[in-house]
């Protein structure tokens, strides 16, 4: 979805994804609830239904192996087939690409094995740049 005409969003939702926007890595549902107490955030299901609904609308992705979630960073996120996501296992630095040869590529695959994908997340675990150098 295109950042610049994303759905309008309930306060909670735009709660939950300022957040995520201000956080420096990705975030649990819970480290969220921590920071929005004081908003009147009391129960883990208030955040959770506006994270469903901000990945729905495509401005949060989920990190499936961190169990955690990071603002998009890709205004023109909905125009790639694929995302994937570069995290730093020092830091926590997430960087969200895109490079539509994915899509192709596991398309290619999926066609040949007879296997229908139901999701896909790509996510490579690793040093950033700034960690890597000594």
């Amino acid at each position: 979805m295109n950042h610049s005409t994303h759905p309008v969003l309930t306060r909670n939702q735009s709660l939950v994804y300022d957040t995520l926007s201000d956080a420096d890595g990705p975030l649990s549902a819970y480290a969220i609830l921590d920071q929005l107490r004081d908003a009147g955030f009391r129960a883990p299901l208030q955040v959770y239904r506006a994270l469903d609904k901000l990945v729905a609308a495509g401005l949060v992705h989920r990190l499936e192996s961190l169990n955690a979630f990071v603002a998009c960073s890709d205004p023109d996120c909905d125009t790639h087939a694929m995302t994937a996501f570069a995290i730093c296992e020092k830091c926590g630095q997430v960087i969200e690409f895109a490079d539509d040869r994915f899509a192709t590529l596991l398309g290619r695959w999926s066609k040949a094995a007879h296997f229908t994908p139901s999701k896909t997340t790509i996510e490579l675990r690793g040093l950033c740049s700034g960690c890597r150098s000594p």
